[in-house]
């Protein structure tokens, strides 16, 4: 239990007390800065602690937002301060200074002059305000959650006492709990049919205990069941797998909602919930190319066509999005047009539906798998994936060339992480450093260059191996230098296009039984790696330690492997099934093994997306 102490009696008929004790803490009084300091040090250090003042009058929903944020180290609303652990030792420091100076700083307690006949404290001074200040210069970083219509207020006087009660009374701060649980910028699906019931689904979550990662869990085993009813091939299957995956998006939403409705962030909270993601959607297309295959029609390929093109799009919005974030000097006339255009209305809805989000993805693929078949929704896939990435891609390189931006080195080496560039490509980046090449000319040749060949060459030809090992010199050279250009955020998706539609190419082209669903599974493990890549980048805690892309080859070695394997193996009956199957399987395991290790113990901080300002 968390501990939160008053730093004085509180006033006659303030439900404070009660307030804290329904949020989880352990309520203390104190009679001043002194003996709050006291208290504090005698409070475990492994635990939060929460100062507040003991004339606080607001809502119950802003000392949550405030008090119980597990995403912060420190937090502060006016007459509310919470330190968790690793901001504890700052705030002893603060209290000890302001202890030292009690009789000409803040005042309460003993300190302070006495309570007037309506019970209000006659001081304007607020001790949990002035120890925030105190950590901001100290170097902390306070948060200060954004409150809109709740209220926080530490009134001076009766009259002012009155008046912040009636403001409290004039809020449904459940109604506004439940509007911030809803993320503030989502899709036209999720937000008008999804999200207006949904949200009640997580407070009756809340209510009974269950926690988001419950309930991811139980959204993926939902998809799970889907993609096994889709894999019966039968129309009662495909109907019954079209309504469950909705089902499983429902719960999907509700994670998050429940996770910001409790405030229940968690690191591993973040992770289960984007990577299950991508584990249901290709749980799912499995499950459907199955189910056709029952009925004798092959759609492995389209499967993993759509599964490409989706991550590619993806991969172009984190790049982007990571070359830019903290670029210096970041403006552009076509983001200030994007930016007139959002405030028309209507065409923020269009422009979020035609990227095809998540939510108008997973229902077109419901719809159409209970009444169509699975070679139609593949098809649906491609052609929105294929218009959704030609669209955001088009967007991102005319911003790119119109914006003036100074980009960080730190932008420079989350693209080059994200490039995954194995020890082949390391070795000729080392030796080309001097090479004034630039990165998005060269990776786009090199990528041309590989699925060209892959295209053009007959099946086993010895001839691809020296394109692969092209490729790789060529994928070298483009991350010899820093990653600063303008358009230099085009490499890492460059690459993704190039091993992954090589190894589509080479699986389709080589008439082995089975190759293309081991094909499938190749590129749903390596896909995974670049997606955990992604994630551990946003979280703040880096790429993936170096010997993992050593052990897993680096995008170039990769290919350079699969094309090796197709040489050794063109005339060798089931044997390039199998060897894609075995490296789909080393690369899931390693990958996966490292990545629920670093997720389970790591201290990285939860990414989570807020609701709307409340």
């Amino acid at each position: 239990m968390s501990t939160a102490i008053l730093t004085g009696p509180p006033a006659p008929g303030s439900s404070l007390d009660g307030d804290l004790r329904s949020l989880g803490f352990d309520v203390r009084i104190a009679s001043g800065a002194e003996e709050a300091g006291a208290l504090l040090a005698a409070v475990p250090a492994g635990e939060r602690v929460a100062l507040v003042d003991p004339r606080f009058v607001g809502h119950v929903h802003a000392l949550r937002l405030t008090l119980t944020d597990p995403r912060f180290p420190a937090a502060a609303a006016p007459g509310a301060l919470t330190a968790q652990p690793e901001a504890r030792p700052a705030l002893a420091r603060a209290l000890g200074a302001v202890s030292a100076t009690a009789g000409t700083g803040a005042r309460t307690g003993a300190d302070a002059p006495a309570l007037t006949e309506a019970g209000a404290r006659t001081d304007t001074d607020v001790l949990t305000d002035t120890l925030a200040e105190t950590l901001d210069a100290d170097g902390v970083a306070v948060h200060r959650p954004q409150l809109g219509t709740l209220v926080a207020t530490v009134p001076t006087d009766a009259e002012a006492r009155h008046e912040a009660r009636a403001a409290v009374d004039a809020v449904d701060d459940e109604a506004v709990r439940l509007r911030s649980a809803v993320k503030a910028h989502d899709g036209f699906f999720t937000t008008f049919f999804i999200s207006p019931y949904s949200r009640y689904i997580a407070r009756w979550c809340a209510r009974r205990g269950l926690t988001p990662n419950q309930v991811t869990t139980a959204s993926l085993l939902t998809a799970l069941i889907a993609a096994g009813c889709a894999a019966t091939g039968a129309r009662g299957g495909y109907i019954a797998a079209g309504v469950l995956l909705l089902v499983s998006f429902v719960l999907d939403c509700t994670d998050g909602q429940l996770a910001r409705y409790a405030l229940k962030y968690s690191t591993m909270g973040a992770w289960l919930d984007a990577t299950f993601d991508r584990a249901k959607e290709y749980a799912f297309y499995a499950g459907l190319a199955l189910g056709a295959a029952r009925n004798g029609d092959d759609v492995w390929a389209l499967a993993l066509g759509a599964m490409v093109l989706m991550t590619c799009r993806h991969v172009v919005d984190f790049s982007f999005n990571e070359a830019n974030h903290d670029a210096t000097a970041n403006t552009s006339p076509t983001a200030a047009l994007s930016d007139r255009l959002d405030n028309l209305g209507w065409t923020v809805w269009a422009r979020r539906m035609i990227i095809l989000p998540i939510g108008e993805r997973w229902a077109m693929i419901a719809v159409l798998t209970a009444a169509t078949s699975p070679r139609i929704v593949f098809w649906a896939l491609i052609i929105g994936c294929a218009f959704g990435a030609c669209y955001t891609t088009a967007g991102r390189v005319l911003r790119s060339l119109t914006r003036k931006a100074k980009r960080t080195d730190r932008a420079a080496q989350a693209l080059a992480d994200l490039a995954d560039s194995g020890p082949i490509a390391s070795a000729v980046a080392k030796a080309a450093r001097r090479l004034p090449a630039p990165a998005p000319v060269v990776a786009l040749l090199a990528a041309v260059l590989m699925v060209a060949g892959a295209l053009v060459l007959p099946f086993g030809d010895a001839r691809l191996v020296a394109v692969a090992a092209g490729y790789a010199i060529l994928s070298g050279v483009a991350v010899a230098r820093p990653l600063k250009g303008a358009l230099d955020w085009l490499v890492p998706p460059l690459f993704r296009a190039a091993e992954y539609t090589t190894v589509l190419v080479l699986a389709a082209r080589s008439d082995v039984p089975q190759a293309l669903p081991a094909a499938f599974g190749l590129v749903a493990a390596v896909a995974y790696h670049h997606y955990d890549t992604v994630y551990r980048i946003r979280g703040g805690t880096g790429a993936p330690p170096a010997w993992l892309v050593r052990v897993t080859g680096g995008h170039e070695g990769r290919t350079l492997l699969v094309t090796v394997l197709a040489a050794l193996l063109a005339d060798r009956g089931d044997d390039f099934t199998l060897a894609l199957t075995a490296l789909a399987v080393a690369v899931a395991l390693v990958v996966l093994v490292e990545s629920i290790r670093f997720w389970v113990s790591s201290g990285a901080p939860a990414v989570h997306d807020e609701g709307e300002t409340a």
